[in-house]
């Protein structure tokens, strides 16, 4: 293609590209998407397709290039979906902000990470398998054992040279055998939980339509939690990150009580009462308060005016 066919999707005023794309390149070797030119490089398939596209922020929206096929109706919507619910473009963030700027502690968010997104995985089977690949383990380890199992049993698609993965699918991991995980460094737990995993979906049995159907917040857990491997962090960091499940806080996560004592939010780690009462407070936006707090790991707490 001599020059790739691109849209734009309208973004709500309280939205930073910069700060959602550092948020994805924070130096961890993620190989479901790249960074070059101040854009964001991915592939995503769409009717039994691989497309490969680009997105870059700019004044008028997210401009999206589609690299390795014609644009078409179906194409388009189908990525406008999938970043929509990526990016969270249809959340108002006001409410949020009101409630960070009435926490002293915390009020300096509002400025610094203004525009900041919860970054989300849209597809739960992903999601899943990344809380579960990441259990007991350090990032940059979880992140190279996602690239060996991407690269062995996902799709890649070529573009320039350069390959572009999807993650595998549970049709695919269902028939892969625990042993094959164990040489790639996966636990025999881990590799079991998997593939265990990829058979429950493969056969119908578990879904994000299922667990959208679900009543409750409770029933959306238990209906996980009911799954080898799936323990109740596991299971909320999915609820949040794939459903937005407001109230789906991964407490015990160490990253996230971290933050809360580099804030003097709590007094200790084992504070609980402390943690209830901040997130009481933030009452419908528990999980855009974890991912926020996630983010200011990355630099020393700004102390309160």
């Amino acid at each position: 293609m001599s020059k790739p066919d691109t849209f734009l999707i309208p973004v709500p005023s309280l939205f930073s590209f910069t700060e959602c794309r550092w948020y994805l390149d924070r130096g961890y070797d993620d190989c479901l998407h790249r960074f070059t030119d101040g854009a964001v490089w991915k592939a995503l398939e769409i009717d039994g397709k691989a497309i490969v596209f680009r997105i870059a922020g700019t004044d008028a929206g997210l401009e999206i290039s589609l690299l390795n096929r014609k644009r078409t109706a179906s194409i388009e919507q189908a990525i406008t979906l999938f970043i929509k619910d990526w990016f969270d473009l249809d959340r108002d963030l006001k409410p949020f902000y009101t409630l960070l700027q009435k926490e002293k502690k915390l009020a300096y968010m509002r400025r610094r990470y203004s525009g900041l997104r919860l970054l989300g995985i849209p597809d739960l089977f992903e999601a899943l398998c990344w809380s579960i690949i990441g259990q007991q383990i350090n990032l940059s380890f979880a992140y190279r054992l996602k690239r060996r199992l991407t690269e062995a049993y996902g799709t890649a698609v070529s573009y320039q040279k350069q390959d572009y993965y999807i993650f595998p699918g549970p049709e695919t991991l269902a028939n892969v055998s625990p042993d094959e995980l164990k040489a790639m460094q996966f636990s025999g737990m881990k590799a079991s939980y998997l593939t265990g995993l990829a058979k429950v979906f493969a056969a119908g049995a578990m879904s994000k339509n299922i667990l959208e159907q679900l009543s409750s917040f409770a029933a959306q857990q238990q209906a996980l939690t009911a799954l080898r491997g799936i323990g109740i962090w596991t299971a909320n960091y999915a609820l949040m990150k794939s459903l937005r499940v407001p109230e789906a806080i991964p407490y015990g996560d160490v990253g996230l009580l971290q933050a809360l004592v580099n804030h003097q939010l709590i007094r200790d780690r084992k504070d609980t009462a402390g943690t209830d009462r901040l997130f009481r407070a933030f009452s419908g936006w528990e999980s855009y308060l974890v991912f926020y707090l996630w983010r200011s790991l990355a630099e020393p707490a700004e102390k309160p005016a």
